[in-house]
């Protein structure tokens, strides 16, 4: 009696060596699989950031000319009174001008009928191919 108890006290604890490599490669393959798939995800948020960024300038700047009638010749009016006598700024949540999701500063210009508010995209240069404009 006292040799089966001492094989069966020697049931063996932990992970082999193999079932270890073998859910290291499990684990690999699933990466190999899903990142790819999601690393394009990351340029479409950041658009889409751009996009919405865009229009919440542009709703600011449609407040500012229905306020003074005219769109201002600089996008920091909508942050500080100049000689307008109808300003009821500021126009931005924050108090402050926003940034493009890939750091650079939104190019505002004053057109004859309008404006145009446009995002360099990821390259920082205009006509890269990915530039964003309202």
């Amino acid at each position: 009696m006292n040799a089966i108890n001492k094989y069966e006290s020697r049931i063996p604890s932990g992970f082999t060596l193999i079932e270890v490599l073998l859910v290291v490669v499990i684990i690999g393959i699933l990466a190999a699989v899903v990142v790819p798939r999601l690393s394009g995800r990351v340029g479409q948020s950041q658009i889409s950031a751009a996009k919405s960024s865009i229009a919440s300038i542009s709703l600011a700047l449609d407040l500012y000319e229905t306020d003074n009638g005219n769109f201002p010749a600089s996008i920091q009016s909508l942050l500080t009174k100049g000689s307008e006598q109808n300003w009821r700024g500021p126009y931005l949540k924050k108090g402050e001008i926003p940034l493009d999701p890939w750091g650079h500063e939104f190019v505002y210009t004053l057109k004859e009928n309008g404006y145009e508010i446009k995002s360099y995209g990821a390259n920082g240069t205009d006509g890269g191919g990915d530039d964003i404009t309202n």
